[in-house]
């Protein structure tokens, strides 16, 4: 069903079907007293929508270039090599996400119909190359937004899941602190968690680290290689080795002189607060780590040498 020809009435503007000459208007009913004036013979080209696409396709890319600049000088060294372009690029993609990919798609829409009229009445429109360049602007910010912002979602991904790991981890860290702090003030770490209260604790963070420490399973150890030679003989005589001495743990038998421990490990409770069970947090010299595998006994083989002690 075709639409009837709509006349639009010069004297309210109202929308009427039907010709003025022979019927009034629907809304004030008046009467066209001739016909219609003719066309002009030279009308001057319209530019008002080539101007505007042209310039809403530069101010996008204005605007995408100055941010992928500020992004290259707020790195710690400035460089215009192509994979530190490329990373600031990804950082402005990233940060005008919500405003450069909505105003590129309006402007790619509204360009691509200005474009295609332009191309249907070329003589009607000035600046046909201004208007085809404004949209090609606007797509190559639209297409490089989507291609850069798509990159780096895997890595946001993946530091959104470290950063909600170290929020359930965070009285972990505190105790990795408190244990660092300790080390840097006495240059070695403590035998025990009851050595942690000689550190000022005036936020409390001190006893949380001494109570959490103490509910898990504290393991510190010093290489005998980094003890003086006096030191190392001693504790080889007190601890009867001679074949590996490799390194001395607390609980063992020290040495006269003073043992600096240099590493640790440490066994927490996870969520359920119980030591023991699969949700442990093992933590190895300020690290958090894995839980360590459980090695099978080799098998014995029926002619190997049995160990005999010898008294």
């Amino acid at each position: 069903m075709r639409s009837p020809n709509l006349i639009i009435c010069p004297c309210c503007g109202a929308q009427t079907a039907g010709d003025l000459l022979s019927q009034p208007c629907d809304s004030c009913g008046a009467l066209a007293v001739g016909p219609p004036l003719a066309r002009p013979e030279r009308e001057l080209p319209a530019y008002g929508l080539t101007l505007a696409v042209g310039a809403s396709g530069a101010a996008l890319a204005l605007l995408f270039a100055v941010s992928i600049l500020v992004a290259l000088f707020g790195r710690k060294t400035f460089s215009l090599g192509a994979w530190e372009v490329l990373a600031a690029a990804e950082t402005a993609a990233w940060r005008l996400k919500w405003l450069v990919l909505p105003l590129s798609l309006l402007a790619v829409y509204f360009g691509e119909r200005v474009v295609r009229r332009v191309n249907r009445d070329p003589l009607r429109y000035a600046g046909a190359r201004l208007a085809h360049a404004g949209f090609a602007l606007s797509a190559l910010v639209a297409f490089a937004s989507f291609a850069l912002v798509g990159v780096t979602v895997p890595e946001r991904m993946r530091l959104s899941r470290e950063a909600a790991a170290a929020a359930d981890n965070v009285e972990t860290y505190e105790s990795i602190k408190v244990l660092l702090e300790y080390q840097q003030q006495y240059a070695s770490l403590p035998m025990n968690a009851d050595y942690l209260s000689t550190l000022p604790d005036p936020d409390g963070s001190v006893a949380k680290a001494v109570e959490m420490i103490k509910a898990g399973r504290y393991e510190p150890d010093a290489a005998l290689a980094s003890l003086p030679a006096a030191s190392a003989s001693s504790a080889r005589r007190n601890l009867n080795v001679s074949v590996r001495p490799a390194a001395l743990r607390r609980g063992e038998e020290m040495p006269a002189e003073r043992i600096v421990f240099t590493n640790y490990t440490l066994r927490l409770p996870g969520k359920d607060k119980r030591l023991g069970t699969p949700d442990d947090l093992f933590v190895r010299d300020g690290m958090i780590v894995p839980p360590p595998a459980e090695k099978a006994p080799a098998p014995r083989s029926a002619n190997a040498p049995r160990e005999v002690k010898i008294p």
